[in-house]
């Protein structure tokens, strides 16, 4: 197994495409695909197995496949019909992102139907197992390769950079912290020997790290319902005060403190601000 650093814009160790026998695992957005591409060396994967159809993860795909006609998709169904006609979902992510969308994500190119292998998650394909994972997003997945142990977990296992701290990514609208609970409680069922993180890269200590996940999740989930943005923004900023220069640029391009606070703020919304 491989992994690419895509240098998102040009910054180290914060997206990884993780390449493994003939398959790529989440290719990241189409504005590092040129790094991607150049990692590949011709090299053209059977499959592209997405976790979930945010553009740091996915948004390459499409542009991807005018370049690999024989190579398939596997998505959750939930993302799919958003991978076929991505207006809705390019729309929301520029009321998010404004100005900066063409910067941060590049084009991002419909993929045709019939290349899509559309997921429900408790699949056993080609050596890999699928699981519906949600929390992080409604149409997230993880993938079991049975032969090696590894679970890839795009986001649901967390942002981790080095020996810096696990933390999850919440951006909006998706959170919903009972079910990424439970979706971290599915993982830690496989008993996997290895969790592959898009950010970033692959850990051993599976049992540390997904408890240091569930305690990030309660303690983040906690402060967003108690305090405003700027509170929260500044929590996130002096826990990673303490980190390496590089170190820190990976997670606040991984987990920007700017959108981290909406989607857990959303969730307690939908909640009445009830723990």
């Amino acid at each position: 197994m491989r992994e690419i650093d895509v240098l998102f814009q040009g910054v180290p160790r914060s997206i990884c495409c993780h390449q493994l026998d003939d398959v790529i695992v989440d290719p990241g957005p189409e504005s590092s695909m040129r790094t991607l591409l150049a990692a590949l060396d011709g090299w053209v994967p059977r499959a592209i197995l997405l976790t979930h159809i945010h553009f740091d993860h996915a948004g390459a795909t499409g542009a991807l496949l005018r370049q690999w006609p024989d190579t398939e998709v596997w998505v959750h169904e939930r993302g799919a019909r958003h991978l076929a006609d991505p207006s809705k979902l390019v729309a929301s992510a520029t009321r998010l992102y404004g100005d900066d969308m063409q910067r941060l994500w590049g084009e991002i190119v419909p993929i045709p139907q019939e290349r899509l292998r559309v997921l429900t998650g408790g699949e056993s394909l080609d050596g890999f197992r699928v699981a519906y994972t949600p929390g992080h997003a409604v149409h997230h997945v993880s993938y079991l390769h049975e032969a090696s142990g590894t679970a890839f977990c795009g986001d649901t296992a967390g942002v981790r950079v080095g020996d810096g701290p696990v933390w999850p990514p919440t951006p909006p609208p998706d959170i919903d912290l009972e079910a990424w609970d439970a979706s971290i409680d599915l993982i830690e069922g496989w008993a996997p020997e290895r969790l592959a993180l898009t950010h970033f890269g692959k850990f051993g200590d599976v049992a540390e790290h997904l408890g240091a996940m569930r305690e990030a999740l309660r303690t983040r989930g906690d402060l967003a319902r108690r305090v405003d943005e700027e509170q929260y923004m500044a929590a996130m900023r002096e826990v990673f005060a303490d980190l390496d220069d590089e170190t820190r640029a990976a997670y606040l391009e991984a987990v920007p403190p700017d959108t981290m606070y909406g989607g857990l703020a959303r969730y307690w919304e939908r909640k009445g601000g009830v723990a």
